[in-house]
Protein backbone atom coordinates (compact mmCIF):
# COMPACT_ATOMS: atom_id res chain seq x y z
CA UNK A 1 0.00 0.00 0.00
CA UNK A 2 1.08 3.60 -0.97
CA UNK A 3 1.61 6.66 1.17
CA UNK A 4 2.70 9.98 0.15
CA UNK A 5 2.87 13.58 1.43
CA UNK A 6 -0.17 14.70 -1.07
CA UNK A 7 -3.01 11.52 -0.29
CA UNK A 8 -2.02 12.08 3.64
CA UNK A 9 -3.05 16.09 2.67
CA UNK A 10 -6.35 14.99 1.42
CA UNK A 11 -7.31 13.39 4.39
CA UNK A 12 -6.72 16.29 6.30
CA UNK A 13 -8.07 18.64 3.86
CA UNK A 14 -4.64 20.93 4.36
CA UNK A 15 -2.28 22.07 2.20
CA UNK A 16 1.00 20.96 2.21
CA UNK A 17 3.97 23.37 3.51
CA UNK A 18 6.52 24.49 2.16
CA UNK A 19 8.89 22.37 3.19
CA UNK A 20 6.49 19.50 2.58
CA UNK A 21 5.96 18.77 5.81
CA UNK A 22 2.65 17.45 6.81
CA UNK A 23 0.53 19.89 9.23
CA UNK A 24 0.86 17.73 11.95
CA UNK A 25 4.44 18.65 12.51
CA UNK A 26 5.63 15.48 11.14
CA UNK A 27 8.26 15.10 8.36
CA UNK A 28 7.49 13.20 5.50
CA UNK A 29 8.65 10.09 5.66
CA UNK A 30 7.16 9.49 9.41
CA UNK A 31 4.07 10.61 8.48
CA UNK A 32 3.89 8.24 5.54
CA UNK A 33 4.63 5.32 7.85
CA UNK A 34 2.11 6.12 10.57
CA UNK A 35 -0.32 6.98 8.38
CA UNK A 36 0.24 3.55 5.97
CA UNK A 37 0.44 1.25 9.75
CA UNK A 38 -2.67 2.66 10.74
CA UNK A 39 -4.22 1.91 7.60
CA UNK A 40 -3.09 -1.61 7.66
CA UNK A 41 -4.95 -1.73 11.15
CA UNK A 42 -7.90 -0.15 9.85
CA UNK A 43 -7.91 2.68 11.90
CA UNK A 44 -7.85 5.28 9.29
CA UNK A 45 -9.18 3.95 5.77
CA UNK A 46 -7.62 4.37 2.18
CA UNK A 47 -6.46 7.29 1.08
CA UNK A 48 -9.01 8.20 -2.22
CA UNK A 49 -10.65 11.43 -1.73
CA UNK A 50 -14.11 10.18 -0.99
CA UNK A 51 -12.33 9.45 2.66
CA UNK A 52 -11.20 12.43 3.41
CA UNK A 53 -13.64 13.26 6.10
CA UNK A 54 -10.59 11.24 8.45
CA UNK A 55 -8.48 13.52 9.39
CA UNK A 56 -5.08 14.68 11.08
CA UNK A 57 -7.03 13.92 14.65
CA UNK A 58 -5.42 10.49 13.72
CA UNK A 59 -1.81 11.61 13.81
CA UNK A 60 0.45 12.81 16.86
CA UNK A 61 0.25 16.46 17.24
CA UNK A 62 3.81 16.54 18.49
CA UNK A 63 7.31 15.95 16.85
CA UNK A 64 7.86 12.42 18.11
CA UNK A 65 11.46 11.08 19.14
CA UNK A 66 13.66 9.82 15.83
CA UNK A 67 12.84 6.11 16.44
CA UNK A 68 9.38 6.75 15.99
CA UNK A 69 9.15 5.74 12.29
CA UNK A 70 11.45 2.89 12.52
CA UNK A 71 8.95 1.60 15.72
CA UNK A 72 6.29 1.72 13.07
CA UNK A 73 8.01 -0.37 10.16
CA UNK A 74 8.60 -3.03 12.92
CA UNK A 75 4.85 -3.09 13.97
CA UNK A 76 3.64 -3.53 10.45
CA UNK A 77 6.03 -6.15 10.46
CA UNK A 78 5.43 -8.04 13.76
CA UNK A 79 1.31 -7.29 12.64
CA UNK A 80 -0.80 -10.65 12.47
CA UNK A 81 -2.52 -10.57 9.26
CA UNK A 82 -6.28 -9.80 8.82
CA UNK A 83 -8.93 -12.64 9.59
CA UNK A 84 -8.53 -14.91 7.01
CA UNK A 85 -11.14 -15.05 4.51
CA UNK A 86 -11.59 -18.61 5.27
CA UNK A 87 -12.70 -18.10 8.69
CA UNK A 88 -14.98 -15.72 7.93
CA UNK A 89 -16.89 -18.08 5.42
CA UNK A 90 -16.90 -20.60 7.95
CA UNK A 91 -18.78 -18.59 10.04
CA UNK A 92 -21.36 -17.89 7.11
CA UNK A 93 -21.42 -21.40 6.69
CA UNK A 94 -22.53 -22.04 9.96
CA UNK A 95 -25.04 -19.61 10.14
CA UNK A 96 -26.89 -20.38 7.57
CA UNK A 97 -26.75 -23.87 8.40
CA UNK A 98 -28.43 -22.62 12.10
CA UNK A 99 -30.79 -20.16 10.31
CA UNK A 100 -31.91 -22.81 8.41
CA UNK A 101 -33.63 -24.56 11.16
CA UNK A 102 -34.76 -28.36 9.86
CA UNK A 103 -34.14 -27.57 6.59
CA UNK A 104 -35.78 -25.18 3.63
CA UNK A 105 -38.15 -27.97 2.94
CA UNK A 106 -39.63 -28.19 6.39
CA UNK A 107 -39.69 -23.90 6.15
CA UNK A 108 -41.18 -24.02 3.24
CA UNK A 109 -44.25 -26.42 4.11
CA UNK A 110 -44.72 -23.89 7.20
CA UNK A 111 -45.18 -21.25 5.38
CA UNK A 112 -47.41 -23.24 3.29
CA UNK A 113 -49.78 -23.76 6.30
CA UNK A 114 -50.03 -20.34 6.99
CA UNK A 115 -47.73 -20.61 10.07
CA UNK A 116 -44.62 -18.15 10.60
CA UNK A 117 -41.17 -20.10 11.57
CA UNK A 118 -39.50 -19.81 15.06
CA UNK A 119 -37.34 -16.78 13.65
CA UNK A 120 -40.02 -15.26 11.76
CA UNK A 121 -42.42 -15.12 15.05
CA UNK A 122 -38.96 -13.02 16.77
CA UNK A 123 -38.84 -10.99 13.74
CA UNK A 124 -42.47 -9.96 13.76
CA UNK A 125 -42.24 -9.15 17.53
CA UNK A 126 -38.62 -7.39 17.87
CA UNK A 127 -38.25 -3.85 16.47
CA UNK A 128 -35.82 -4.40 13.26
CA UNK A 129 -32.49 -5.18 13.82
CA UNK A 130 -32.67 -4.89 17.38
CA UNK A 131 -32.57 -9.13 17.94
CA UNK A 132 -29.59 -10.39 19.50
CA UNK A 133 -29.56 -13.99 19.59
CA UNK A 134 -27.86 -15.92 22.80
CA UNK A 135 -26.31 -19.68 21.88
CA UNK A 136 -26.53 -19.47 18.13
CA UNK A 137 -24.41 -22.53 18.11
CA UNK A 138 -25.39 -24.44 21.04
CA UNK A 139 -25.08 -27.90 21.04
CA UNK A 140 -27.43 -30.52 22.49
CA UNK A 141 -26.37 -32.88 24.98
CA UNK A 142 -27.79 -35.93 23.64
CA UNK A 143 -25.53 -39.38 24.16
CA UNK A 144 -28.55 -42.73 22.83
CA UNK A 145 -30.82 -43.82 20.46
CA UNK A 146 -28.67 -42.35 17.82
CA UNK A 147 -28.64 -38.64 18.80
CA UNK A 148 -24.88 -38.24 19.18
CA UNK A 149 -24.09 -38.28 15.28
CA UNK A 150 -27.74 -35.97 15.07
CA UNK A 151 -27.73 -32.06 14.45
CA UNK A 152 -30.16 -30.13 15.94
CA UNK A 153 -29.56 -26.59 14.53
CA UNK A 154 -29.77 -24.34 17.71
CA UNK A 155 -30.74 -27.21 19.59
CA UNK A 156 -34.76 -25.99 18.88
CA UNK A 157 -35.04 -23.23 20.07
CA UNK A 158 -33.95 -19.28 19.48
CA UNK A 159 -33.51 -17.00 22.38
CA UNK A 160 -32.17 -13.74 22.56
CA UNK A 161 -33.24 -9.80 23.59
CA UNK A 162 -34.59 -7.36 21.16
CA UNK A 163 -36.78 -4.15 21.37
CA UNK A 164 -40.26 -3.90 21.19
CA UNK A 165 -42.38 -0.54 21.39
CA UNK A 166 -38.57 0.52 22.39
CA UNK A 167 -38.30 -1.16 25.20
CA UNK A 168 -35.75 -3.90 25.72
CA UNK A 169 -37.70 -7.44 25.93
CA UNK A 170 -36.74 -11.25 26.27
CA UNK A 171 -37.74 -14.16 23.99
CA UNK A 172 -37.48 -17.34 23.01
CA UNK A 173 -39.25 -19.17 20.29
CA UNK A 174 -38.99 -22.99 19.53
CA UNK A 175 -38.36 -24.34 15.91
CA UNK A 176 -41.02 -27.29 16.06
CA UNK A 177 -39.13 -27.87 12.20
CA UNK A 178 -35.99 -28.94 14.31
CA UNK A 179 -37.08 -32.34 16.44
CA UNK A 180 -39.97 -31.06 16.66
CA UNK A 181 -39.36 -28.58 19.25
CA UNK A 182 -38.95 -30.75 21.55
CA UNK A 183 -36.93 -29.77 25.33
CA UNK A 184 -33.89 -31.48 26.12
CA UNK A 185 -31.22 -30.48 28.41
CA UNK A 186 -29.61 -27.90 26.29
CA UNK A 187 -32.47 -26.73 24.85
CA UNK A 188 -33.86 -25.73 28.42
CA UNK A 189 -30.22 -24.19 29.58
CA UNK A 190 -30.99 -21.84 26.57
CA UNK A 191 -34.33 -21.10 27.89
CA UNK A 192 -33.05 -20.72 31.55
CA UNK A 193 -30.25 -18.08 30.50
CA UNK A 194 -32.83 -15.79 28.71
CA UNK A 195 -34.81 -15.99 31.56
CA UNK A 196 -31.89 -15.70 34.33
CA UNK A 197 -31.19 -12.30 31.59
CA UNK A 198 -34.59 -10.62 31.63
CA UNK A 199 -34.66 -10.57 35.64
CA UNK A 200 -30.71 -8.91 35.71
CA UNK A 201 -32.15 -6.63 32.90
CA UNK A 202 -35.72 -5.97 34.32
CA UNK A 203 -37.04 -6.97 30.95
CA UNK A 204 -40.27 -8.90 30.28
CA UNK A 205 -39.81 -12.36 28.56
CA UNK A 206 -42.46 -13.42 25.20
CA UNK A 207 -42.42 -17.28 24.81
CA UNK A 208 -43.49 -18.80 21.50
CA UNK A 209 -44.42 -22.35 22.47
CA UNK A 210 -44.45 -24.72 19.27
CA UNK A 211 -43.44 -28.36 20.82
CA UNK A 212 -43.70 -31.86 20.81
CA UNK A 213 -42.49 -31.97 24.76
CA UNK A 214 -40.09 -33.53 26.38
CA UNK A 215 -37.19 -35.43 24.23
CA UNK A 216 -37.52 -38.70 25.64
CA UNK A 217 -34.22 -39.77 23.90
CA UNK A 218 -32.43 -38.02 26.64
CA UNK A 219 -34.69 -39.39 29.45
CA UNK A 220 -34.25 -37.66 32.83
CA UNK A 221 -32.19 -34.95 30.99
CA UNK A 222 -35.07 -33.52 29.58
CA UNK A 223 -37.65 -33.61 32.89
CA UNK A 224 -34.76 -31.97 34.52
CA UNK A 225 -34.38 -29.01 31.60
CA UNK A 226 -38.56 -28.82 32.35
CA UNK A 227 -38.15 -28.35 36.67
CA UNK A 228 -35.32 -25.72 35.41
CA UNK A 229 -37.75 -23.80 33.20
CA UNK A 230 -40.63 -24.03 35.68
CA UNK A 231 -38.32 -22.72 38.60
CA UNK A 232 -37.59 -19.57 36.76
CA UNK A 233 -41.03 -19.17 35.88
CA UNK A 234 -41.89 -19.23 39.70
CA UNK A 235 -38.75 -16.81 39.88
CA UNK A 236 -39.97 -14.10 37.49
CA UNK A 237 -43.51 -14.01 38.87
CA UNK A 238 -44.43 -10.70 39.71
CA UNK A 239 -40.85 -9.37 39.05
CA UNK A 240 -41.06 -9.45 35.30
CA UNK A 241 -44.20 -10.14 32.86
CA UNK A 242 -44.53 -12.92 31.16
CA UNK A 243 -46.36 -14.04 28.19
CA UNK A 244 -46.80 -17.19 26.83
CA UNK A 245 -47.95 -18.08 22.77
CA UNK A 246 -49.02 -21.35 22.00
CA UNK A 247 -48.75 -21.32 18.55
CA UNK A 248 -48.01 -25.11 17.94
CA UNK A 249 -48.47 -28.45 20.34
CA UNK A 250 -47.72 -27.81 23.82
CA UNK A 251 -48.48 -31.19 25.02
CA UNK A 252 -47.64 -33.08 28.75
CA UNK A 253 -45.40 -31.20 31.27
CA UNK A 254 -44.57 -28.43 28.80
CA UNK A 255 -48.04 -27.37 29.35
CA UNK A 256 -47.46 -26.49 32.81
CA UNK A 257 -44.72 -23.53 31.50
CA UNK A 258 -47.15 -21.35 30.40
CA UNK A 259 -49.68 -22.18 33.02
CA UNK A 260 -47.28 -20.65 35.43
CA UNK A 261 -46.60 -17.26 33.07
CA UNK A 262 -49.12 -14.23 33.24
CA UNK A 263 -50.79 -14.55 30.09
CA UNK A 264 -51.35 -17.30 27.68
CA UNK A 265 -52.20 -16.43 24.03
CA UNK A 266 -53.08 -19.16 21.67
CA UNK A 267 -53.56 -19.35 17.88
CA UNK A 268 -56.99 -21.46 16.55
CA UNK A 269 -55.23 -23.47 14.19
CA UNK A 270 -52.59 -25.62 14.46
CA UNK A 271 -52.09 -24.98 17.94
CA UNK A 272 -53.36 -27.78 20.86
CA UNK A 273 -52.61 -27.48 24.55
CA UNK A 274 -52.91 -30.56 27.06
CA UNK A 275 -51.65 -32.71 29.48
CA UNK A 276 -52.83 -36.20 28.08
CA UNK A 277 -54.35 -36.36 24.62
CA UNK A 278 -57.40 -38.79 23.15
CA UNK A 279 -55.65 -41.42 22.83
CA UNK A 280 -54.52 -41.46 26.79
CA UNK A 281 -57.70 -40.62 27.81
CA UNK A 282 -59.43 -43.46 25.80
CA UNK A 283 -56.94 -45.85 26.81
CA UNK A 284 -57.06 -45.16 30.60
CA UNK A 285 -61.32 -44.14 30.60
CA UNK A 286 -62.49 -46.11 27.49
CA UNK A 287 -63.90 -42.73 26.94
CA UNK A 288 -63.29 -41.66 23.24
CA UNK A 289 -62.59 -37.86 22.82
CA UNK A 290 -61.78 -35.29 19.82
CA UNK A 291 -58.36 -33.33 20.41
CA UNK A 292 -60.84 -29.96 20.10
CA UNK A 293 -62.86 -31.07 23.24
CA UNK A 294 -59.12 -31.57 25.49
CA UNK A 295 -56.64 -29.39 24.13
CA UNK A 296 -58.02 -26.62 21.76
CA UNK A 297 -57.38 -22.82 21.39
CA UNK A 298 -61.30 -22.34 22.08
CA UNK A 299 -61.83 -24.87 25.02
CA UNK A 300 -59.03 -23.26 26.53
CA UNK A 301 -60.27 -20.00 26.23
CA UNK A 302 -64.17 -20.55 27.57
CA UNK A 303 -64.04 -23.57 29.50
CA UNK A 304 -60.38 -24.29 31.24
CA UNK A 305 -59.69 -20.41 31.57
CA UNK A 306 -56.25 -21.11 30.27
CA UNK A 307 -55.94 -18.71 27.81
CA UNK A 308 -56.47 -15.31 27.79
CA UNK A 309 -56.10 -14.24 24.06
CA UNK A 310 -57.41 -15.69 21.27
CA UNK A 311 -55.80 -14.96 18.17
CA UNK A 312 -56.37 -15.87 14.25
CA UNK A 313 -52.85 -16.98 13.23
CA UNK A 314 -49.33 -15.84 14.23
CA UNK A 315 -49.24 -12.34 13.17
CA UNK A 316 -51.85 -11.88 15.55
CA UNK A 317 -50.58 -13.59 17.85
CA UNK A 318 -47.90 -10.88 17.62
CA UNK A 319 -50.20 -7.99 17.58
CA UNK A 320 -51.73 -9.08 20.71
CA UNK A 321 -48.33 -9.32 22.24
CA UNK A 322 -47.40 -5.66 21.47
CA UNK A 323 -50.50 -4.10 22.63
CA UNK A 324 -50.51 -6.15 26.10
CA UNK A 325 -46.84 -5.33 26.33
CA UNK A 326 -48.30 -0.95 25.81
CA UNK A 327 -49.52 -1.62 29.34
CA UNK A 328 -47.34 -3.18 31.37
CA UNK A 329 -44.48 -2.18 33.13
CA UNK A 330 -41.24 -3.71 32.38
CA UNK A 331 -40.52 -4.82 35.61
CA UNK A 332 -42.33 -4.53 39.26
CA UNK A 333 -39.83 -1.69 40.33
CA UNK A 334 -41.22 0.51 37.57
CA UNK A 335 -45.16 2.33 36.54
CA UNK A 336 -46.74 1.23 34.00
CA UNK A 337 -46.35 3.51 31.12
CA UNK A 338 -48.42 6.02 31.98
CA UNK A 339 -49.35 8.58 29.02
CA UNK A 340 -50.74 11.41 31.66
CA UNK A 341 -53.00 14.25 29.26
CA UNK A 342 -51.52 17.56 30.26
CA UNK A 343 -54.78 18.64 31.96
CA UNK A 344 -58.00 16.69 32.64
CA UNK A 345 -61.04 17.16 30.77
CA UNK A 346 -63.95 17.87 33.08
CA UNK A 347 -66.67 17.97 29.95
CA UNK A 348 -69.76 16.05 31.23
CA UNK A 349 -70.64 12.92 29.37
CA UNK A 350 -74.31 13.36 29.41
CA UNK A 351 -74.59 9.57 27.39
CA UNK A 352 -73.38 7.80 30.79
CA UNK A 353 -77.34 8.79 32.33
CA UNK A 354 -78.85 7.12 29.05
CA UNK A 355 -77.31 3.40 29.93
CA UNK A 356 -78.95 2.62 33.04
CA UNK A 357 -81.96 1.22 32.74
CA UNK A 358 -84.93 2.62 35.40
CA UNK A 359 -85.70 -0.93 36.45
CA UNK A 360 -83.08 -2.66 38.32
CA UNK A 361 -83.91 -5.84 37.72
CA UNK A 362 -83.34 -5.38 33.52
CA UNK A 363 -80.08 -6.23 32.16
CA UNK A 364 -77.32 -3.49 31.22
CA UNK A 365 -74.31 -4.27 29.03
CA UNK A 366 -71.13 -2.85 31.52
CA UNK A 367 -68.91 -2.96 28.12
CA UNK A 368 -70.54 0.63 27.00
CA UNK A 369 -70.41 2.11 30.36
CA UNK A 370 -66.30 0.91 29.72
CA UNK A 371 -65.94 2.23 26.64
CA UNK A 372 -67.53 5.68 27.68
CA UNK A 373 -64.77 5.55 30.84
CA UNK A 374 -61.81 4.51 29.18
CA UNK A 375 -59.72 6.66 26.45
CA UNK A 376 -61.28 6.13 23.02
CA UNK A 377 -60.60 2.94 22.21
CA UNK A 378 -57.77 2.23 25.23
CA UNK A 379 -59.95 -0.99 26.54
CA UNK A 380 -58.02 -4.26 25.98
CA UNK A 381 -60.39 -7.01 27.64
CA UNK A 382 -58.38 -9.86 29.25
CA UNK A 383 -60.20 -13.38 29.06
CA UNK A 384 -63.07 -12.31 27.29
CA UNK A 385 -64.62 -15.83 26.49
CA UNK A 386 -63.92 -17.28 29.79
CA UNK A 387 -66.61 -16.09 32.87
CA UNK A 388 -68.16 -13.74 30.90
CA UNK A 389 -70.71 -12.13 34.08
CA UNK A 390 -67.18 -10.35 35.33
CA UNK A 391 -64.94 -7.93 33.10
CA UNK A 392 -61.64 -7.54 33.36
CA UNK A 393 -58.60 -5.82 31.14
CA UNK A 394 -56.50 -2.91 31.01
CA UNK A 395 -57.03 0.55 29.44
CA UNK A 396 -56.10 4.31 30.00
CA UNK A 397 -58.22 6.93 31.94
CA UNK A 398 -57.09 10.75 30.88
CA UNK A 399 -53.49 8.95 29.73
CA UNK A 400 -53.25 6.38 32.80
CA UNK A 401 -53.33 3.12 32.75
CA UNK A 402 -55.50 1.13 34.74
CA UNK A 403 -56.97 -2.37 35.44
CA UNK A 404 -60.62 -2.78 35.23
CA UNK A 405 -62.82 -5.00 37.19
CA UNK A 406 -66.77 -4.82 36.50
CA UNK A 407 -69.53 -7.12 36.73
CA UNK A 408 -71.17 -8.06 33.28
CA UNK A 409 -74.91 -7.38 34.01
CA UNK A 410 -75.97 -8.75 30.91
CA UNK A 411 -74.62 -12.47 31.74
CA UNK A 412 -75.90 -14.42 34.78
CA UNK A 413 -77.21 -10.72 35.96
CA UNK A 414 -73.67 -10.40 36.62
CA UNK A 415 -73.17 -12.80 39.93
CA UNK A 416 -70.13 -13.69 40.92
CA UNK A 417 -69.42 -17.52 40.34
CA UNK A 418 -66.64 -19.72 41.09
CA UNK A 419 -64.91 -18.71 37.66
CA UNK A 420 -65.37 -15.27 37.82
CA UNK A 421 -63.97 -15.15 40.96
CA UNK A 422 -60.70 -17.06 39.80
CA UNK A 423 -60.61 -14.97 36.91
CA UNK A 424 -60.95 -12.05 39.41
CA UNK A 425 -58.29 -12.55 41.53
CA UNK A 426 -56.29 -13.57 39.24
CA UNK A 427 -55.95 -10.44 37.52
CA UNK A 428 -56.33 -8.01 40.31
CA UNK A 429 -53.10 -9.98 41.88
CA UNK A 430 -51.32 -9.21 38.58
CA UNK A 431 -52.11 -5.39 38.62
CA UNK A 432 -51.07 -5.19 41.69
CA UNK A 433 -47.86 -7.02 41.48
CA UNK A 434 -46.65 -4.42 38.99
CA UNK A 435 -48.29 -1.38 40.05
CA UNK A 436 -51.50 -0.90 38.33
CA UNK A 437 -54.38 1.33 39.55
CA UNK A 438 -57.61 -0.73 39.84
CA UNK A 439 -61.22 0.49 39.09
CA UNK A 440 -64.02 -1.78 39.43
CA UNK A 441 -67.24 -1.04 38.57
CA UNK A 442 -70.18 -2.64 40.37
CA UNK A 443 -73.83 -3.89 39.32
CA UNK A 444 -73.66 -7.50 41.63
CA UNK A 445 -76.65 -8.90 42.55
CA UNK A 446 -74.89 -11.61 45.11
CA UNK A 447 -72.94 -14.85 44.32
CA UNK A 448 -74.65 -16.98 42.18
CA UNK A 449 -77.11 -19.51 43.74
CA UNK A 450 -76.75 -23.20 43.41
CA UNK A 451 -76.14 -26.58 44.29
CA UNK A 452 -72.84 -26.59 41.84
CA UNK A 453 -71.67 -23.89 43.08
CA UNK A 454 -71.59 -25.09 46.53
CA UNK A 455 -70.62 -28.11 46.16
CA UNK A 456 -67.59 -27.00 43.90
CA UNK A 457 -66.51 -24.51 46.55
CA UNK A 458 -67.74 -21.24 45.74
CA UNK A 459 -66.92 -20.37 49.49
CA UNK A 460 -62.97 -20.98 48.65
CA UNK A 461 -63.33 -19.31 45.29
CA UNK A 462 -65.71 -16.62 46.38
CA UNK A 463 -62.32 -16.00 49.44
CA UNK A 464 -59.72 -15.50 46.93
CA UNK A 465 -61.92 -12.69 45.11
CA UNK A 466 -62.03 -10.91 49.20
CA UNK A 467 -58.35 -11.74 49.88
CA UNK A 468 -56.83 -10.43 46.01
CA UNK A 469 -58.48 -6.63 47.11
CA UNK A 470 -57.37 -6.84 51.05
CA UNK A 471 -54.12 -7.56 49.74
CA UNK A 472 -53.43 -5.18 46.66
CA UNK A 473 -52.02 -2.24 47.82
CA UNK A 474 -52.30 0.02 44.71
CA UNK A 475 -54.82 2.89 44.19
CA UNK A 476 -58.33 1.48 43.92
CA UNK A 477 -61.33 3.03 43.20
CA UNK A 478 -64.63 1.68 43.26
CA UNK A 479 -67.92 2.98 41.07
CA UNK A 480 -71.25 1.59 41.78
CA UNK A 481 -73.29 1.63 39.50
CA UNK A 482 -76.57 -0.35 40.65
CA UNK A 483 -76.93 -3.53 42.60
CA UNK A 484 -74.35 -4.07 45.29
CA UNK A 485 -75.57 -6.93 47.68
CA UNK A 486 -74.57 -8.65 50.66
CA UNK A 487 -70.92 -10.19 50.42
CA UNK A 488 -70.56 -9.62 46.73
CA UNK A 489 -70.67 -5.79 47.91
CA UNK A 490 -67.50 -6.71 49.96
CA UNK A 491 -66.12 -8.78 47.27
CA UNK A 492 -66.18 -6.09 44.75
CA UNK A 493 -63.78 -3.87 46.68
CA UNK A 494 -65.64 -1.69 49.34
CA UNK A 495 -64.14 0.69 51.33
CA UNK A 496 -63.89 -1.78 53.85
CA UNK A 497 -61.83 -4.02 51.74
CA UNK A 498 -59.19 -1.01 51.16
CA UNK A 499 -60.97 1.01 48.17
CA UNK A 500 -59.28 4.66 48.47
CA UNK A 501 -62.33 6.24 46.72
CA UNK A 502 -65.86 4.65 46.76
CA UNK A 503 -67.76 6.58 44.27
CA UNK A 504 -71.82 5.51 43.73
CA UNK A 505 -74.59 6.65 40.88
CA UNK A 506 -77.98 7.97 42.50
CA UNK A 507 -79.14 4.74 40.96
CA UNK A 508 -77.11 2.37 43.16
CA UNK A 509 -78.65 -0.15 46.01
CA UNK A 510 -76.30 -0.80 48.54
CA UNK A 511 -77.87 -3.34 50.75
CA UNK A 512 -77.53 -6.43 52.35
CA UNK A 513 -79.68 -8.81 49.92
CA UNK A 514 -81.68 -6.96 47.09
CA UNK A 515 -85.28 -5.85 48.30
CA UNK A 516 -87.67 -8.67 47.11
CA UNK A 517 -85.61 -11.19 48.79
CA UNK A 518 -85.28 -9.02 51.90
CA UNK A 519 -89.04 -8.51 51.71
CA UNK A 520 -89.44 -12.03 51.77
CA UNK A 521 -88.16 -12.26 55.17
CA UNK A 522 -89.06 -9.46 56.91
CA UNK A 523 -93.20 -9.04 55.69
CA UNK A 524 -93.92 -13.09 55.27
CA UNK A 525 -96.68 -13.10 57.54
CA UNK A 526 -98.43 -9.75 55.84
CA UNK A 527 -97.85 -11.26 52.58
CA UNK A 528 -99.70 -14.35 53.11
CA UNK A 529 -102.36 -12.46 54.34
CA UNK A 530 -102.20 -9.95 51.99
CA UNK A 531 -105.30 -9.61 49.31
CA UNK A 532 -102.90 -9.43 46.55
CA UNK A 533 -99.90 -10.63 47.77
CA UNK A 534 -97.73 -9.47 44.40
CA UNK A 535 -98.74 -6.28 44.09
CA UNK A 536 -98.17 -5.43 48.15
CA UNK A 537 -94.40 -7.19 47.92
CA UNK A 538 -93.71 -4.64 44.95
CA UNK A 539 -95.13 -1.72 47.16
CA UNK A 540 -92.75 -2.98 50.02
CA UNK A 541 -89.93 -3.82 48.02
CA UNK A 542 -90.45 -0.03 46.56
CA UNK A 543 -90.02 1.00 50.34
CA UNK A 544 -86.82 -1.08 51.48
CA UNK A 545 -85.10 0.35 48.54
CA UNK A 546 -85.37 3.98 49.32
CA UNK A 547 -84.89 3.21 52.98
CA UNK A 548 -82.12 0.68 53.11
CA UNK A 549 -80.92 0.43 50.25
CA UNK A 550 -80.76 4.08 49.04
CA UNK A 551 -76.94 5.16 48.33
CA UNK A 552 -77.74 8.18 50.43
CA UNK A 553 -77.70 5.99 53.61
CA UNK A 554 -74.32 4.21 52.86
CA UNK A 555 -72.94 7.77 51.92
CA UNK A 556 -74.20 9.23 55.39
CA UNK A 557 -72.49 6.51 57.19
CA UNK A 558 -69.43 7.13 55.93
CA UNK A 559 -68.86 4.15 53.41
CA UNK A 560 -68.89 5.76 49.86
CA UNK A 561 -67.35 9.04 49.54
CA UNK A 562 -69.71 10.25 47.53
CA UNK A 563 -72.44 10.32 45.58
CA UNK A 564 -72.12 11.22 41.46
CA UNK A 565 -73.72 12.30 38.39
CA UNK A 566 -73.15 9.45 35.96
CA UNK A 567 -71.94 12.69 33.34
CA UNK A 568 -69.16 13.52 35.51
CA UNK A 569 -67.83 9.70 36.40
CA UNK A 570 -65.32 9.96 33.53
CA UNK A 571 -63.34 13.00 35.00
CA UNK A 572 -64.07 11.73 38.70
CA UNK A 573 -62.33 8.98 38.41
CA UNK A 574 -59.69 10.42 36.50
CA UNK A 575 -58.66 12.95 39.39
CA UNK A 576 -58.57 10.62 42.42
CA UNK A 577 -56.72 8.57 39.53
CA UNK A 578 -54.05 11.25 39.15
CA UNK A 579 -54.32 12.05 42.82
CA UNK A 580 -53.67 8.45 43.83
CA UNK A 581 -50.39 7.56 41.82
CA UNK A 582 -48.37 9.04 44.96
CA UNK A 583 -50.29 6.64 46.80
CA UNK A 584 -47.91 4.67 49.55
CA UNK A 585 -49.19 1.66 51.92
CA UNK A 586 -47.23 -0.30 54.22
CA UNK A 587 -48.65 -3.72 55.52
CA UNK A 588 -47.38 -6.06 58.35
CA UNK A 589 -44.17 -7.79 57.65
CA UNK A 590 -44.37 -11.51 56.58
CA UNK A 591 -43.39 -13.92 54.02
CA UNK A 592 -46.51 -13.90 52.09
CA UNK A 593 -50.07 -14.60 52.83
CA UNK A 594 -52.07 -17.45 52.58
CA UNK A 595 -54.64 -16.96 49.68
CA UNK A 596 -57.21 -19.84 49.83
CA UNK A 597 -56.11 -21.88 46.74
Amino acid sequence: MGADTEAIAQISRIPLGREGKHPSGLPRKEAEAIAEYQCDLGIIPEYPAAQARWNTRWLPRRRPDTRQAARADSWRQDTPMALSLEKLEELQRRRDKVFAGGGEDKLAQRRAEGRMTARERLDALFQESTFQEMGTHARHTGRYFGTAERDYPADGVVVGTGYVGGRLVAAFAQDFTVAAGTLGKRHAQKIVAVMDTAVKLGAPVVAFKDSGGARIQEGVDALSGYGDVFYRNVLLSGVVPQIAVICGPCAGGAAYSPALMDFVVMTRKNAYMFITGPEVIKAVTGRAVTMDEVGSAEMHAMISGNVHFLAEDDAEAVRIVEQLLSYLPSNNTEDPPHRPSPAISFDEDAMLRELVPDDPAKAMDMRRVIERLVDTGSFLEVHRYFAENLIVGFGRIEGSVVGIVANQPAVRSGALDMDASDKGARFIRFCNAFNIPLVTLVDVPGFLPGIEQERGGIIRHGAKLLFAYASSTVPKITLILRKAYGGSYLAMCSQEMGADFVFAWPSAEIAVMGAEGAVKILYNRELKTAENPRARAAELAAEYRSEFASPYLSAGAGYITDVIDPAVTRSTVALCLRKALSKREFRPPKKHGNIPL
